[in-house]
């Protein structure tokens, strides 16, 4: 289906609602999904233990927004000579074809809200490695053939 010519229809989510995933340890809590927005947008909050994150990866169809609402993230982007740490109220932009990574670096959970325009799937990709990691940790090959479906590129991880 696509996804663009469906009807648009204002909707309201609540403070806790909307679906959940759990990618890879990290929350995804839904605020509006690329079905809800006729793919003009998908948004989610993450929920970010300590030590977990989203490897660094490339994307070819999407610009991703990063906005801290607790905690602490550090930031690795193509460009950067060393990662960033961003805490509550501070942003970062992962454009579209620019390599991108980030991890929880404290003791307590983060809480990140996160932007991804237009939406071109990754909320599917999402559910399709919660489904993967759901039948035992999937290996980096099959998490890379998963997100090359989606037209994002993730690094090996380093030796």
């Amino acid at each position: 289906m696509n996804v663009r010519s469906a009807a648009v229809e204002p909707f309201i989510r609540a403070p806790a609602e909307g679906s959940t995933l759990d990618v890879l340890g990290v929350t995804h809590l839904y605020k509006a999904t690329g079905a809800e927005t006729a793919g003009a947008f998908s948004l989610w909050e993450d929920v970010v233990p300590p030590g977990t994150g989203a490897p660094s990866h490339t994307h070819a169809r999407e610009d991703e927004a990063f906005y801290v609402l607790s905690g602490e993230i550090q930031v690795e982007f193509e460009g950067a000579s060393e990662p960033r740490r961003v805490g509550p109220g501070g942003f970062f932009f992962g454009p579209r074809h620019r390599r991108h990574g980030y991890r929880n670096v404290s003791d307590r959970p983060a809480r990140v809200l996160v932007l991804c325009t237009p939406s071109c799937g990754l909320d599917q990709m999402f559910a399709e490695v919660n489904a993967a990691a759901a039948q035992g940790m999937p290996g980096f090959e099959k998490l890379a053939a998963i997100t090359a479906k989606y037209g994002v590129t993730l690094e090996p991880p380093a030796a």
